[in-house]
Order: C-alpha cells, then structure tokens, then sequence
C-alpha cells in the first residue's frame, strides 16, 4: 500500500480533536513565552537527525493548522530518512509556531519509530521468504493509539484488529470466565454474528483443535517456543486447513525469523508498539534571507 495513500484512513474531525487535546495537554493555561517570541512572521525547518521511516505528517499538519502556522512538505510519507535530512519548512506567527513546535515532534518521533520498527520487522520477515502478515497488537499508548497504528502501517505491516470491537478474540481469561474453549467459542460465535471473525488463544493442539472445531476463524498460537510452534500450526492445518494461525507472545527482531514458517499466517509483535525508539527530529527557526541549519551554534 503507498503510505502517501494512507492519510485518507484519517477522518479530519477526529485528526483536528487529537490535534487540540495534545495541544491543550501542553499548554492548559497561559503561554508565558508569547510575550517573548511575539507574532511576528516566522519561519522554521523539520530536520530529521536519525535514520529510519518518516511518519506521521497528517498528525503534523492538524497539529499546527489549529495554531495557525502551514508546512510544506519536502518528502513523502513513508520515506526512508537519511540524517541530516531537510523534512519540512513551517510558516506562521512565531508563537504559535513555538506552541506546535514540542507537541508535533514529539508525535512525529514516536510515529516514526513505530514506522521503523515495523518495516524493519517485515523486511526481516521477507528476508526468509515467508509471505504471511507481521502485525501490531492492542498493546498501545493509551490515547495515542491511532497514531500507532497508523505508523504501523505506513511501515508495511498489518495493524491487527483497531480496537474490541475489530475481532472477536477470545484470550486464555475468557476462557476460564465461560467455563471452558467450547463454551467461549460458541460465545463469540453469537457476538459475531456474520460480520466478524473469531479468533482463539490456544496453548496447546487439543486446545486449537478443540477451538478450531466449534468454529473458530484464527488461532492464536502464544508463547510457544518455535521448535513447538511449527509441528503444532503443521498438525492443525492439516486437519482444519482454512483455519488461520496466528503466533504471538515476546517475539522480537532477532528471534522473528525462527518464528517464520509455511503454516504460520500471521505473526504480532507487540513490540513494534511498546519498544520502538521515538527517532530523533527538531525545529530549527531560521530569519528571513539566512540559510537554515539543523542544529544551533553558540558564538
């Protein structure tokens, strides 16, 4: 999918509400430095000071349309960052630039480094020559995360189901609270009606295979061990073959590889979500006819 395509996933109302609650978190009260910078027309440039996947700029853009200030992009979403690179030019009056200024970095860091992760986890999924789906999970900031999920894809990997209410997912604790696989199985079937899959965390073959029969569309195959994981989803396809299988549970970059196989169809990370480091941006002011640099120099 082009990351340039996926902005139009983002409802502006809900891009514009985001946008103004990060910026009243930041600045609830008065703005003692406005009488500092004042409003004169300014200007500023995005540098990008660390290598990895550039996401986020539909983020970017609310945040600073609801102070007044415009950004001219200089490269698409999705791109692979070179530092120093020049990402951006921002235009308005220089406090409200300066009110943006904390509040867009640090969300065009932390969707980044989500991007980045993510595409490092596909292009070392690909690298084996598995074809299945590497996905995010629900381990995300909370209220951040539609920006997580979105940097999730623009990375090239599945953002797995958005919220309760994407997949009916039975877990390990809704199996014991209905009283056993079967039960919680044919629980969810009900809840699901036709418009939604089910899926099943299983620790066993029994398990899966007891999901499997009362009607589940996925199982979650946690915690297991890849010498354990690859015989188990090899006997459950065999016998349930339009079962979809899912392995999740402390997989990293390192270990994914071993986790790739010809029975595995999806593998979830939370880690894309929970550990990506935020990459390295800022924003440097510049004055009118002078060339903009990317970091400050004391004279």
């Amino acid at each position: 999918m082009d990351p340039e395509g996926l902005a139009l996933l983002l409802p502006p109302a809900t891009l514009a509400t985001l946008a103004e609650s990060w910026l009243r978190e930041d600045c609830p009260g008065l703005n003692h430095m406005a009488l500092i910078t004042g409003a004169a027309s300014s200007q500023a440039v995005l540098w990008a000071k660390s290598p990895g996947v550039l996401a986020g700029r539909p983020f970017f853009d609310a945040i600073f349309a609801q102070v007044n200030c415009q950004v001219s992009w200089l490269l698409p979403e999705g791109s692979k960052l070179v530092p120093v690179a020049k990402v951006a030019e921002v235009r308005g009056p220089a406090h409200c630039l300066l009110l943006g200024e904390r509040v867009a970095l640090n969300m065009l860091a932390r969707c980044s480094g989500v991007a980045s992760a993510a595409a490092a986890a596909v292009e070392t999924a690909r690298g084996t020559g598995w074809a299945g789906h590497v996905a995010g999970t629900r381990k995300t900031t909370p209220g951040f995360r539609l920006v997580e999920k979105y940097g999730l894809l623009v990375g090239g990997a599945a953002s797995h189901r958005y919220d309760l209410g994407g997949l009916v997912m039975v877990k390990d604790n809704h199996v014991v609270a209905a009283g056993g696989v079967e039960k919680a199985v044919r629980g969810a079937r009900q809840a699901a009606d036709f418009s939604l899959k089910v899926e099943v965390e299983c620790s066993s073959l029994p398990e899966a295979a007891e999901a499997a029969e009362a009607g589940a569309d996925l199982v979650l195959l946690d915690n297991f061990r890849p010498e354990e994981l690859h015989p188990t989803a090899a006997a459950l396809k065999a016998r349930f073959p339009n079962v979809g299988v899912e392995a999740s549970g402390g997989i990293t970059l390192d270990s994914l590889p071993q986790f790739c196989g010809p029975h595995i169809d999806v593998i979830s990370l939370g880690m894309l979500t929970q550990a990506a480091p935020a990459l390295d941006f800022s924003l440097k002011l510049f004055a009118e006819g002078a060339t903009p640099v990317p970091y400050a120099h004391c004279s």
